[in-house]
């Protein structure tokens, strides 16, 4: 079972926050937290609050153990840039690109649980049949065929 969650417009440069998400790509989640939790760079708080949203759903939503978890994916893709301009002399602007990030992260079971299946056989014994009433054949009438006629 696999958990996904993203992160949109972070205010950070994608550049930067690769770096952060490099260094827990493929680790235990316990493993991952740790990491992030030492980490000075700025990104990390968010990717780490990120991780701790992704393990709260796999707990609630779909029954998963935290010891069972590990980051199987994470990348970071680029954002909208907001575009603010500096004034500098005799008039002139300098461009400043104000960077956006979109981040993803999916975890993985190291061990996969599987979940049970209904057989076909209980749910069809259960529900008693109708019948349908027969389709009518339909005849298609054949298209009109034009004639051409040879001038003299």
């Amino acid at each position: 079972m696999k958990v996904k969650v993203e992160l949109n417009n972070l205010r950070t440069a994608p550049r930067k926050v690769r770096l952060v998400a490099d260094m827990v790509r493929g680790k235990k989640v316990q493993d991952a937290q740790a990491v992030l939790s030492f980490t000075v760079n700025k990104p990390a708080g968010s990717i780490l609050k990120l991780l701790n949203s992704a393990i709260a759903s796999a707990k609630h939503n779909l029954k998963l153990e935290e010891s069972n978890l590990f980051v199987s994916e994470i990348f970071v893709d680029e954002g909208p840039k907001l575009k603010r301009w500096h004034p500098m002399s005799r008039g002139r602007a300098y461009p400043i690109i104000k960077r956006t990030s979109h981040i993803t992260l999916v975890l993985s079971e190291l061990n996969p649980t599987i979940a049970p299946v209904k057989n076909s056989t209980e749910v069809k014994a259960n529900k008693p049949e109708i019948e349908k009433p027969a389709k009518k054949a339909t005849v298609r009438k054949p298209r009109a065929v034009k004639t051409i006629k040879a001038k003299k």
